[in-house]
C-alpha cells in the first residue's frame, strides 16, 4: 500500500521513474506491469493537444483545432482530462489480461455527443464500460461533460468499482456564467478484504487531503448516504467518496481537485486487481456475487439519479443509461445458500 502512496507523491515524469524503478525491484515485474499505466497519468497538460489525443481510445469530441484554441478554458481542459483518464484507465485494464476494448460514438443532432469504450465477457471482466460524454445545446447555451466507468469482473473476490467525474456550465443571458463540478469514486466488493478497502480508501483520501482536510471525511459521508439501499438497509458496498454542485472556492481550484481524484482511478484499483486475479472460487461464490449484483442493479434501477433522469428524457440513448447494470444477476439466494452462509 505504501508504494502506490509514494507513486502518487511523485512530482514529476523523472520522479516517478525513479519510484517506479524501485517498486519493480522489490515487488518482481508481474505486479509492476499493472503500475506501469499510472506513468500516463503525468502528460503534460501544456503540452500539444494534437500530440496528447493520440495517446486517447478516440479522437476527442471537440474538433482538435478548437480545444487547441481554447486550451486554457476549462471545459477543454476538462474534456481533455475526461479523454486522458478514459484512456489510462483502459490501458490498465488492458495490461490486466491482454483485451482490447472496441469504441462505440454516437451523437444526435441536439448536440448530445458520446465515446463509449466497451469490452464485454472479456478476459477477467463480465462487462467493461468507460465512456464520456460531452452536451453542447440550449436556448441558454449550455455544456454538459464527464467520464463513467463501471467494471463488473468475473472472479467474486474482484470487487466492482465506480467513478464518474462531471462539468456543467450554462451561459446566462447577460453572458456571465455559471458551473459547478461533480463525482466520485466508490467500491462494490462481493467479499470484504481489509486490506483492499484501506488501500482504496486511502488513495482517496490522499487526493483530497490535497485540497481540503474536509473534504475526504465530507464526501465519504456523502457517499455512504447516497448508496443505500434504503429498502434493504444495506449500503451498496464500501464507500469511496462523493461530491455534487461543488463550485468554491474557485473554478481552477476545483478543476484541479477533480483532476487529482480522476488521477486515483488506477492506483486505487488495479493493485486489488492484481492482487485477486488468480484467486480461486467456488460455486457457491459465483452465487453469492450473483446476488450481490442483484443489489447492485436495485439500487441503480431505483435510485440512481442519473438513471432516473435518463430514463424519464425523451430520446434519451437507453443502452448508454443502463451500461452500468452487471450482464447477470439474481434477485434473492436460494434457501440453502442462506442457510450455508
Amino acid at each position: 500500500d505504501n508504494f502506490m502512496h509514494l507513486l502518487l507523491a511523485a512530482d514529476s515524469t523523472e520522479h516517478l521513474q525513479r519510484l517506479c524503478g524501485g517498486v519493480h525491484a522489490l515487488m518482481g515485474r508481474g505486479c509492476f506491469k499493472g503500475l506501469s499505466g499510472i506513468l500516463v497519468m503525468f502528460q503534460d497538460e501544456e503540452g500539444n493537444v494534437a500530440e496528447r489525443c493520440k495517446k486517447f481510445m478516440s479522437p476527442p469530441i471537440t474538433p482538435m483545432e478548437v480545444l487547441e484554441k481554447r486550451k486554457e478554458e476549462i471545459s477543454s481542459r476538462m474534456e481533455m482530462l475526461i479523454m486522458q483518464t478514459q484512456a489510462e484507465f483502459c490501458r490498465a485494464l488492458e495490461e490486466v489480461d491482454g483485451g482490447k476494448f472496441k469504441v462505440d460514438r454516437w451523437s444526435r443532432a441536439e448536440g448530445e455527443h458520446s465515446a463509449e469504450v466497451l469490452r464485454d465477457s472479456g478476459g477477467v471482466h463480465h462487462s467493461v464500460t468507460v465512456s464520456l460524454y460531452l452536451c453542447v445545446a440550449g436556448k441558454l447555451p449550455f455544456i454538459a461533460m464527464g467520464v463513467s466507468s463501471v467494471i463488473h469482473p468475473k472472479n467474486p473476490h474482484i470487487p466492482t468499482v465506480h467513478f464518474n467525474y462531471r462539468y456543467f456550465e450554462i451561459e446566462e443571458e447577460d453572458g456571465s456564467k455559471q458551473w459547478w463540478f461533480g463525482g466520485g469514486t466508490d467500491l462494490t466488493p462481493v467479499y470484504i478484504d481489509k486490506e483492499d478497502g484501506a488501500l482504496f480508501h486511502n488513495v482517496l483520501r490522499e487526493a483530497c487531503d490535497k485540497h481540503h482536510p474536509k473534504y475526504y471525511p465530507d464526501f465519504k459521508k456523502w457517499c455512504d448516504r447516497y448508496f443505500y439501499i434504503r429498502h434493504r438497509g444495506e449500503t451498496r458496498g464500501i464507500g469511496g467518496i462523493f461530491f455534487d454542485d461543488l463550485d468554491s472556492p474557485s473554478q481552477e481550484e476545483v478543476f484541479k481537485f477533480v483532476k487529482s481524484c480522476a488521477k486515483t482511478v488506477v492506483p486505487c484499483y488495479l493493485p486489488i486487481v492484481h492482487k485477486h486475479l488468480k484467486d480461486s472460487f467456488t460455486q457457491e461464490e459465483k452465487d453469492w456475487q450473483q446476488v450481490r449484483r442483484g443489489r447492485y442493479v436495485e439500487f441503480n434501477l431505483v435510485y440512481d439519479r442519473g438513471v432516473k433522469f435518463g430514463l424519464a428524457t425523451p430520446g434519451s440513448r437507453i443502452e448508454s443509461i443502463l451500461m452500468s447494470l452487471p450482464l447477470t444477476a439474481r434477485e434473492r439466494e436460494r434457501e440453502r445458500e442462506r442457510e450455508r452462509r
